[in-house]
């Protein structure tokens, strides 16, 4: 591809309109200019189109010309990534291929507990759906309002409900996918149990695009829990917020479906910052944690099972206050009091932030080294920790110190990640627990990761997309 022009052949631009049709191919830059810039505002990239198909069969026309002249695509739904996969470089060349028209639920299947759905559906409209028909889709993402199905899959996204449901690859029973050649793989099945040769859909699932182009799958649905019950506790460590995490997970066992650990300065800085939130507890504790117990049973079930727990905390001294909350709309505050911390945290200045995940029990061990670690590159610098302890995700950030340059801070932003993810690989840990590599961690997955999965992971990339089109400079 290295003979390609900076910018694209007009009349290959004309081509790969006809596909859509002029109203969805996109090519005054004041229409682009949402599809090339991330919500952070880190990456910034050009194009002279951006294709919108509304039909599998369009993506399919669009990859069989991409093959043939040669040209770059980046797939796009949502625009929430935070790592930079689904935006264009800076050469002109790249085409974005929009998916939010490929936005249909096809079927709801109760008896299978199962949803076929296109890669465009919003997260939140799905799991309205779901509710609909007296199920549950337990992915839950604080972009939920906006972030699609196929960026979901293609990151391998998490959030609040991994510790009881699992991340998006556990979800997903099934794929169907437009490939670079433009063949479509069709493999929307429903079955739980498969055993006939490898797992192929599982090498698009947080592949983030590069492999190919997710266009629909089928995503498991749950019944719908009896009982919910949501509770807010104050503890004096990380170690007594395992503590309490072992109690919960021996008492309530698989009816607790989330354990959001929250630092003190995430809390403060929402309590500042954040608009319509209530203060969940009276005191103030050094650390918090948001837990929900969903029982199957019943409302009266939930509320013994997270009432035994606290009750189990307070008497074993593990945690210092909590409460309960006494209505739903209280129970979705809670939540809306965890979802907004990230959004907190821009008042106070530059931030340079971590998406790690460690074993459960090395999480206090951890806090503990990385902080001395951020020091040491920053002295002053502000750690701002919360994330989903049940499954040992935390997102690790840092903001600057008080009386500190935005500009000078983030002039340490590969330094401080390079102390603080040394600190998760002296753990056995993982540099991106939920976002994805994209840009962002390319170069350092690279130089750190064992030479062999480099080597096997360019090998499934050359297999799949020899002419390098897939989001090109993403993952590798």
């Amino acid at each position: 591809m290295n003979d390609i022009s900076p910018d694209l052949d007009p009349a290959v631009v004309a081509r790969f309109a006809a596909i859509v049709g002029d109203k969805y191919a996109l090519r005054d830059q004041q229409d682009i200019a949402p599809y090339l810039t991330e919500r952070r505002g880190l990456w910034h990239g050009r194009t002279a189109l951006v294709l919108r198909p509304g039909t599998v069969e369009e993506v399919s026309r669009i990859m069989r010309l991409a093959t043939e002249t040669g040209t770059p695509i980046v797939p796009q739904s949502g625009n929430t990534g935070l790592v930079g996969a689904q935006v264009p470089d800076a050469s002109g060349r790249e085409i974005v291929l929009s998916l939010s028209r490929l936005n249909r639920i096809r079927e709801i299947d109760t008896l299978s507990n199962t949803v076929t759905v296109e890669t465009g559906v919003i997260l939140q409209t799905l799991q309205e759906a779901a509710d609909a028909a007296d199920r549950l889709f337990p992915l839950s993402l604080a972009a939920q309002g906006s972030c699609q199905i196929g960026g979901n899959l293609s990151s391998n996204a998490g959030g609040t409900g991994v510790l009881a449901y699992g991340n998006a690859r556990e979800l997903c029973l099934g794929v169907e996918v437009v490939l670079p050649t433009g063949e479509v793989f069709d493999d929307l099945r429903k079955l739980k149990k498969d055993n006939t040769g490898y797992d192929l859909k599982n090498l698009f699932v947080g592949a983030e695009g590069t492999l190919g182009i997710i266009t629909a799958a089928v995503l498991k649905l749950f019944p719908k829990p009896k009982g919910r019950e949501v509770a807010f506790a104050g503890l004096s460590s990380p170690q007594a917020a395992l503590s309490l995490f072992s109690l919960a997970m021996d008492r309530a066992g698989a009816a607790l479906t989330a354990f959001e650990l929250i630092g003190q300065r995430p809390y403060d800085f929402t309590l500042a910052h954040a608009q319509g939130v209530v203060r969940p507890l009276a005191g103030d504790w050094p650390w918090y944690v948001l837990m929900q117990i969903s029982s199957g049973r019943s409302a009266d079930d939930a509320r013994a099972l997270i009432e035994e727990v606290l009750e189990a905390g307070l008497e074993q001294g593990i945690v210092g206050d909590a409460v309960i909350a006494a209505s739903m709309a209280q129970g979705d505050a809670f939540w809306n009091f965890r979802e907004v911390l990230p959004e907190a945290q821009k008042p106070e200045g530059a931030s340079i932030k971590h998406d790690i995940s460690v074993p459960v029990a090395s999480i206090p061990p951890f806090i503990e080294k990385a902080a001395g670690a951020v020091q040491s590159v920053s002295p002053g610098a502000r750690v701002v920790c919360f994330g989903h302890m049940g499954d040992g995700n935390l997102h690790y950030n840092i903001s600057r110190p008080v009386d500190g340059d935005d500009e000078a801070f983030l002039g340490l932003y590969h330094v401080m990640n390079k102390a603080v993810h040394d600190v998760v690989r002296s753990f056995h840990g993982s540099i991106s627990a939920e976002h994805g590599i994209g840009q962002l961690k390319r170069d350092e997955l690279i130089a750190t990761a064992p030479p062999m999965t480099i080597e096997l992971m360019r090998r499934v990339k050359a297999a799949f997309d020899p002419a390098g089109i897939m989001n090109p400079g993403k993952v590798f």
